[in-house]
């Protein structure tokens, strides 16, 4: 007791377990009351110190804008509470939270969760791109990276016909031009892949530990660096994963997919766990993409209505001459190919000089209608 009465500081209180016991367990919680009230000049110290012991006390973890604004809120709501039930009872002790202190109090604890927000974003953002960047630095070629920063899916058609529907806060790093016996990408993030086929250049993904090969497929990977697990799923044709550390070869620890088959690499122990029903995984399931539920088989469909599904799939806006082309009925089968293939079926089957046009997700038609 004597020790206390010498505080002058809030860092005092700080290294004092006593002090630390009453605000996180409410220990000695009457001793230090009645300490408190005895001189209102400690009133200030108290309040700041308490705040600062709480701020503290929050985990470590990504603490998103939305959970800061929150938590000021409800501070501002509980200080108007406290407001009216001070104006109308004059307790001594509620004395201790009057506005002014009140006001002190929720400038530190805004200030200590923003800090802790700030710096767990800076620096889980560092890590998170530390494996992203590593995989890059592997590799000679001049590579494009795409970063999407927006809300909805974007689509990248890549230089051999093949297209990748980026999810947001996700980048994929890719060449021009393929060149060579390999067609090589990079991913940090979510992306549904849909590969042209070509059995002479196979087609890799890299994302985190793991390696994707396929010829000509599609199929989603889910490889946020924060994450804990990477997964990849096959919608159609056939997929081999492997661990980056064994390269581009086959390897008896390769696991191969086959359409509506998942595997789940937990990064911690660097096992595959493969899943042979997506549709019985409550995790796979929930996560899935309109672009893997749709079905692209049509027949005798208003070609309306096939663009309308595109559009649902891809997330696309589509742009085509209405009245001309609704009597157009088509027949075809657009399963198993990138966007641009699609697009350039759906234009041949129209005929009289249709064509398209993409520009982002933003797709334009041209016709003067159907043969």
């Amino acid at each position: 007791m004597q020790k206390r009465n010498n505080y002058t500081q809030t860092k005092d209180f700080l290294g004092d377990d006593s002090f630390r016991q009453w605000i996180l367990q409410n220990k000695n919680a009457s001793n230090w009351e009645n300490w408190t009230l005895e001189n209102p000049e400690r009133t200030k110290l108290v309040q700041e110190a308490r705040l600062w012991i709480l701020a503290m006390k929050v985990e470590e973890t990504q603490m998103l804008t939305a959970t800061v604004e929150s938590a000021l809120e409800n501070t501002w709501k509980k200080i108007a509470l406290k407001e009216t039930t001070l104006k109308s009872v004059q307790n001594p002790k509620s004395k201790i939270w009057n506005n002014h202190w009140f006001r002190s109090a929720a400038a530190v604890l805004v200030i200590a969760l923003t800090f802790s927000w700030s710096y767990n974003n800076y620096f889980n953002s560092a890590e998170d791109n530390r494996v992203y960047q590593e995989l890059l630095t592997e590799n000679k070629e001049g590579l494009v990276e795409q970063t999407n920063n927006s809300k909805k899916p974007q689509i990248i058609t890549l230089s051999d016909g093949s297209s990748v529907l980026l999810q947001p806060k996700s980048k994929l790093s890719y060449p021009n031009i393929f060149t060579g016996n390999e067609r090589k990408v990079y991913l940090s993030g979510e992306a549904f892949f849909e590969i042209s086929k070509n059995k002479r250049k196979p087609f890799f993904v890299f994302a985190n530990e793991i390696v994707t090969k396929v010829v000509g497929t599609s199929f989603r990977i889910c490889a946020f660096e924060n994450q804990p697990n990477v997964e990849v799923i096959v919608r159609t044709g056939k997929v081999k994963v492997h661990s980056k550390d064994q390269g581009t070869k086959t390897s008896s620890d390769e696991v191969i997919l086959l359409p509506n088959e998942a595997v789940r690499f937990v990064r911690e122990t660097a096992k595959f766990n493969k899943i042979t029903d997506i549709t019985k995984d409550a995790i796979l399931k929930q996560a899935a993409k309109n672009i893997e539920q749709l079905s692209f088989d049509f027949t005798d469909i208003p070609v309306s209505q096939i663009f309308k599904t595109i559009e649902q799939a891809y997330e696309v806006e589509i742009d085509f001459p209405k009245e001309k082309l609704k009597n157009c009925h088509l027949t075809t089968s657009l399963i198993d190919q990138p966007l641009p293939e699609k697009l350039k079926i759906i234009c041949k089957s129209i005929g009289n000089n249709t064509s398209y046009e993409m520009n982002g997700n933003q797709i334009i038609i041209t016709s003067q209608g159907c043969n």
